[in-house]
């Protein structure tokens, strides 16, 4: 065994500052000219050989002046853009993003991150950009408004009416991350915050910083965001809370203690500042009794528990923490998680072939963890594979030494003869560390999950049905997310550890009590829901959707071209509607349908059947008979704007027809969506079926597609107020 040298000295002053990007323009102390100012500030070394890579330092930042550049110019030019437009800007930002993952692997190398950690955290967050450009397009409107439920009728005449809409904050979005994630850590609280129209403020942690100044520095130069959305700070801000108020939010990931001391600022106690956390999170994986050893299941948990226990060193607020085993398989679990570790684990700087867990994020991080593995052999614990001794490592240039200067640590696996071990569910090891302790019931195990006090995630190994349906529903109440891993979903699951952008990443309790991603709901969490209350009028002009009761536009049965379906999205207004003739239902045509459908219910052709269920007068007409007749009265049958018909949403019959009744449809434009990138948008079109007496009968939305133009057309001149 050799040591390796430590790395040359370097004069701290003579060190790179990281910067800052503060209302659109980088800055350092003292604009980078006092050698002293510059020197002042945090050491940020190389993870896996020690040597001095930059200073972090934000002495003399205007914080003020951040938040109110946020507030007023980013606020603004975001405001200048449609969701769909923002949206659209995330995926055109994620593209170039994925043109420079090279250059910030180089970066990433440095933390001590291997390539495929700085993969999850670098393509990881592009990942989320890309995702949120999506689903921003597809899932929201082309507006700066969202609606949401359906609209409440609060006075008999139906001239008074209430419904839910969304609205995005006025203030900022500050952002304060933890070091293991300096990329995808930022960009999921960026995207949705950036979809919802809100500035961010971004406070990276210092170790890693330089990482997330890199990736802000590459969203800067792709000329992508307007003005103001975001803006970093390298270097502690203990005084940004003060600027802030119920305007604006902080979304927090680290510890819980730092989370305990920012939640009890004066601003957000009492000033309304809206806070969520993401905090300490002592997982659980358990493993199903069906699980033992041989199996698909007991292999799939094992292989779960290293990989989150070795990537990114075990630096993952959602690493497995606690495995939790039937109590006669602990020893199987121990043995194959310490065979599967020396086939397969190789710890050095990553840059070096072949290494596939690197150092913790700095030598303060692998003191924590030491300590905290300490202190849990003097609580009971027991170390049965690995050691505390610093481990020889492969260094960058292939040779074997133990580096006197890197971060490095080798994976530990503990034992506890105690189960109920007050440290073993309250002192979390942050690092490659987990905990092996037996149950003898479900119970039990359900009980042991729960000591944990809140989680961001636990996973249940078992092919058992019943098994999985008592763990699942017995601990989700204590946890954010719950994994089930079976032979199915081995091999496709994306993990344990990580969080998708589609699904809630947060925890209750210890966890923080936070929720982030989760989709569209993220977007939510930066805006104001509000409770609006008026005349269908007066809210279709809020919201930009016709809502019932609303004045209509009908067309001219005597001019076809008034008819909705003949005009495009540019001569197609909100309002804009059809109302047909009746048409009769006759008993021949109904008993036609029911035989060349197949459905021949009794209530659509035994009349004494249909009067004795009580529900209907005889026999009635079939619900799809009446939707497809409805087609056929609002449809304008030349080829046209309208392009094709893509579905039909909240379909509701509400009155049967018998034969001998008629119908008749109205048809209204609700809402115009226009998507950005196409020559066409979506029309989400009213549609009501009544009978001969007005009396409704079905009611259900009909979703097309309708070309932006169309030849022959040239819109209409409308006030603001008219143009929806």
């Amino acid at each position: 065994m050799t040591t390796a040298p430590e790395a040359p000295a370097k004069d701290a002053a003579a060190a790179a500052v990281v910067p800052s990007y503060v209302r659109d323009s980088w800055w350092t102390p003292a604009s980078g000219t006092d050698r002293t100012a510059r020197g002042a500030g945090a050491e940020v070394r190389d993870a896996s050989t020690g040597e001095l890579l930059a200073v972090v330092n934000a002495d003399g930042l205007d914080l003020a002046g951040m938040v109110e550049y946020g507030r007023t110019v980013g606020q603004a030019e975001l405001g200048k853009f449609t969701i769909h437009e923002r949206a659209l800007k995330l995926k055109e930002l994620a593209q170039f993003l994925n043109g420079h993952r090279e250059e910030l692997y180089e970066l990433s190398y440095k933390t001590g991150a291997t390539k495929i950690d700085s993969m999850v955290d670098i393509d990881g967050g592009i990942g989320v950009l890309f995702t949120f450009g999506s689903k921003g397009r597809r899932e929201l409107p082309n507006t700066n408004v969202i609606v949401e439920g359906p609209m409440e009728t609060l006075s008999r005449d139906g001239s008074f009416v209430g419904e839910h809409i969304y609205t995005r904050i006025p203030g900022v979005a500050v952002q304060i991350n933890a070091f293991n994630f300096p990329v995808w850590g930022m960009l999921e609280k960026f995207a949705p915050a950036f979809v919802a129209g809100v500035p961010t403020i971004v406070k990276p942690a210092t170790p890693t910083g330089y990482v997330t100044e890199a990736m802000v520095r590459l969203m800067v130069e792709s000329g992508i965001l307007p003005a103001g959305s975001i803006q970093l700070i390298s270097g502690s801000a203990r005084s940004l809370l003060d600027e802030l108020d119920y305007r604006d939010l902080v979304s927090f990931t680290g510890s819980a203690s730092t989370a305990n001391l920012l939640k009890s600022h004066d601003n957000v106690v009492h000033g309304g500042v809206r806070f969520t956390s993401e905090t300490d999170s002592l997982n659980a994986a358990i493993l199903g009794p069906d699980a033992v050893k041989g199996t698909p299941e007991f292999d799939a948990f094992v292989k779960s528990v290293v990989t989150e226990m070795t990537v990114k060193a075990g630096q993952k607020c959602t690493a497995i923490r606690r495995t939790i085993v039937p109590a006669e398989l602990v020893d199987d679990v121990v043995a194959a998680i310490g065979a599967r570790v020396t086939e397969r684990v190789v710890v050095g700087d990553p840059r070096a072939e072949g290494v596939t867990m690197g150092a913790l994020a700095s030598v303060d991080q692998l003191n924590d963890v030491r300590d905290a593995v300490q202190s849990l052999v003097d609580a009971g614990g027991r170390i049965a594979f690995g050691s505390l001794d610093a481990p020889e490592v492969v260094t960058a240039s292939g040779e074997k030494a133990v580096v006197a200067d890197g971060a490095f640590m080798s994976p530990i696996v503990l034992t506890w003869e105690d189960a109920l071990a007050p440290a073993l569910h309250g002192r979390e090891a942050f690092g490659p560390v987990s905990s092996v302790v037996g149950y003898s019931s479900l119970k039990e195990a359900v009980d042991l999950a729960a000591m944990g006090s809140g989680s961001l995630v636990a996973s249940v190994c078992t092919n058992d049905p019943s098994t999985a349906q008592y763990l699942v529903t017995e601990i989700a109440a204590h946890h954010g997310r719950v994994l089930v891993l079976n032979r199915e979903d081995a091999k496709t699951s994306t993990g344990h550890g990580s969080p998708v952008p589609h699904l809630v990443h947060g925890g209750p309790g210890r966890a923080g009590g936070g929720e982030e991603l989760g989709g569209i709901r993220s977007v939510k969490h930066h805006m104001q829901r509000t409770a609006v209350q008026g005349s269908p009028n007066m809210l279709t002009a809020v919201t930009g959707v016709w809502h019932t009761g609303a004045d209509r536009n009908l067309a001219d049965p005597a001019d076809p071209s008034t008819h909705p379906f003949r005009k495009s999205l540019e001569t197609l207004r909100i309002g804009d509607a059809m109302r047909s003739e009746l048409r009769e239902v006759t008993l021949e045509e109904i008993s036609k349908f029911a035989n060349e459908t197949g459905d021949t219910f009794y209530a659509h052709t035994d009349a004494d059947a249909a009067r004795a269920a009580g529900v209907f007068p005889g026999i009635v007409a079939h619900g799809y008979l009446l939707v497809s007749w409805a087609a056929g009265l609002f449809v304008s049958p030349e080829p046209g704007p309208v392009l094709l018909n893509y579905g039909l949403e909240n379909l509701r019959f509400l009155k049967p027809v018998p034969a001998g009744d008629s119908i008749r449809v109205t048809l209204t434009a609700k809402e115009i969506t226009p998507r950005v990138t196409d020559e066409y948008g979506e029309v989400r079109w009213d549609a009501v079926l009544t009978n001969q007496d007005d009396e409704l009968i079905a009611n259900y939305d009909v979703l097309t597609l309708v070309a932006k133009t169309w030849p022959g057309q040239q819109a209409p001149q409308h006030t603001v107020g008219q143009a929806l």
